[in-house]
């Protein structure tokens, strides 16, 4: 299973999209908690660490994952999330 997801730096407001297979390691690595070197862009904002998960998309595939992180990272995509934040359904 691949995840599309997109995570929110608590102190920042900075949003990252991505994909990944393992959700938990993905976020530690985002948050500077592994010893292997931190996603580059995650690591250079202020608060290296506070990403959490704000959405998440489950696929059977890779290329499934990465053709959804594509659209997310687009004006549109964007949009769509930052809707979820507003109004976060029932």
């Amino acid at each position: 299973m691949y995840f599309t997801y997109a995570i929110e730096n608590t102190k920042t407001a900075k949003l990252y999209i991505g994909h990944t297979i393992d959700l938990q390691a993905r976020i530690n690595r985002h948050n500077g908690l592994l010893k292997s070197k931190p996603t580059s862009y995650t690591y250079k904002q202020q608060s290296k660490k506070g990403w959490q998960y704000i959405y998440v998309e489950a696929y059977k595939t890779r290329q499934e994952a990465r053709i959804r992180e594509k659209q997310l990272k687009t004006a549109q995509g964007r949009k769509f999330i930052k809707q979820l934040k507003i109004n976060p359904g029932p």
